[in-house]
């Protein structure tokens, strides 16, 4: 209790009660009082909800950005020396070339 009231202080309590007020109404206003305490402390507990914001439950983590390449610029393509024409770069051998794991290979077919 938040008076610390003792078995003392309610019987002098009560005896004043009755005393004022009559035995005749004491139990209605027993019940009016008891009727606007809980009326109180379920006005303060909306009070108390609508002012504590609570985070949302089962909130899903942020999904990380896929790595995006930056655009590469446009370059002219390279040609064989002078002495060397089309046929002899024919007839070395093509080295594989490393395609980034994402990128679309320039020779594939369009999906």
């Amino acid at each position: 209790m938040p008076f610390n009231f003792g078995p003392g202080e309610l019987i002098i309590l009560l005896i004043i009660a009755l005393v004022v007020i009559g035995p005749g109404k004491l139990p209605e206003v027993g019940a009016a009082l008891g009727k606007s305490i809980r009326e109180f402390r379920r006005a303060s507990t909306d009070v108390k909800e609508a002012v504590t914001v609570e985070p949302p439950a089962q909130a899903e983590p942020p999904k990380p950005a896929a790595a995006v390449e930056p655009p590469r610029p446009a370059t002219p393509p390279v040609l064989p020396p002078s002495g060397e024409g089309p046929a002899s770069a024919a007839q070395s051998p093509a080295e594989p070339v490393a395609v980034a794991p994402g990128a679309s290979d320039p020779d594939s077919p369009a999906s």
